[in-house]
């Protein structure tokens, strides 16, 4: 019975947290549109970037990021993993190539985009070691007018 609780606790809270992050960049945009907030569009590479690692456990896994984040942003990953176990199921690597071609025609890693509800992009920044999570949101807050 305690094994059942668990996993129930572990599915429902893993499904919280799993809500902050779109899973289609279409679902992100309905989202935004909806509940007029800007996309915040993080291009990383998750398997092989050492930068998008320290972003994603720095930053994007903060406490105090989710939190606002799940308020004030619609956020999407668009993922670019190298190893052949974390292969993207082949429409999404399709949609992220798109996304990259379009807002990261250099490939940098990580790259975060922010866009409006129209998909206009409102700034992009990169990661610095020595940020703060409340020093990240004040930059992407920067770029929302």
């Amino acid at each position: 019975m305690k094994q059942f609780l668990g996993i129930v606790c572990f599915v429902f809270f893993g499904s919280l947290q799993a809500q902050e992050w779109q899973n289609s960049f279409d679902e992100a945009v309905t989202l935004a549109n909806a509940e007029d907030k800007p996309i915040v569009l993080v291009f990383s590479g998750s398997d092989w970037c050492a930068p998008c690692i320290r972003l994603k456990k720095q930053i994007l896994e903060s406490e105090e990021f989710k939190t606002y984040a799940s308020e004030h942003y619609v956020m999407y990953n668009a993922d670019f993993p190298r190893k052949k176990k974390n292969e993207l199921p082949q429409a999404l690597a399709e949609t992220n190539t798109s996304l990259a071609e379009k807002y990261n025609p250099k490939g940098h890693f990580p790259l975060v985009v922010v866009l409006d509800k129209h998909q206009s992009v409102l700034g992009k920044t990169g990661f610095n070691v020595r940020t703060t999570p409340k020093k990240y949101i004040s930059i992407l807050n920067g770029f929302i007018q």
